[in-house]
């Protein structure tokens, strides 16, 4: 399904701490995002970002599929919470300034908890750059809980 909403309409991040640029596709299962790769990002060089940012894309990826599916009941985005992950593989050292890249989710798992589990890669045209599971956790009241001193 193509998504009707504007990046900074799904996701929290803003300034340079947002790092995807585009929604491309997004539906129950799965989501697609688009990063131009910037010469001046925050976390590297002219020359591009290092392969390890690419957690960051696929949780930002993650985070615009929750909150375009947030949209889609009416409600606002919330802030989620990247947990950790596994098998991270970067097939290269670096994303290159200018890259056009793309990056996909799709949900292997949600619980009612707000546990979740999405396998992700990123793409350059169809050469697979880096490929990782993320878990990720959406509390339902996330204020009231960074508040309990849970997080």
């Amino acid at each position: 399904m193509t998504p009707h909403y504007d990046i900074e309409q799904v996701i929290p991040h803003r300034g340079m701490m947002r790092l995807i640029d585009r929604l491309l596709a997004c539906d129950e299962e799965s989501v697609s995002a688009q990063v131009r790769v910037p010469a001046d990002a925050l976390f590297g060089d002219a020359l591009g970002v290092p392969a390890w940012m690419g957690v960051e894309y696929m949780a930002q990826t993650v985070a615009a599929w929750a909150g375009h599916r947030a949209r889609g009941r009416g409600q606002e985005p919330s802030i989620g919470f990247l947990l950790g992950t596994r098998r991270y593989q970067a097939h290269t050292p670096r994303f290159d300034a200018g890259a056009l890249l793309r990056v996909e989710a799709r949900c292997e798992l949600l619980g009612d908890n707000g546990l979740g589990m999405f396998a992700c890669r990123i793409l350059q045209d169809d050469a697979v750059l880096a490929t990782a599971n993320i878990s990720v956790f959406e509390p339902p009241d996330a204020a009231a809980y960074l508040e309990s001193g849970e997080g």
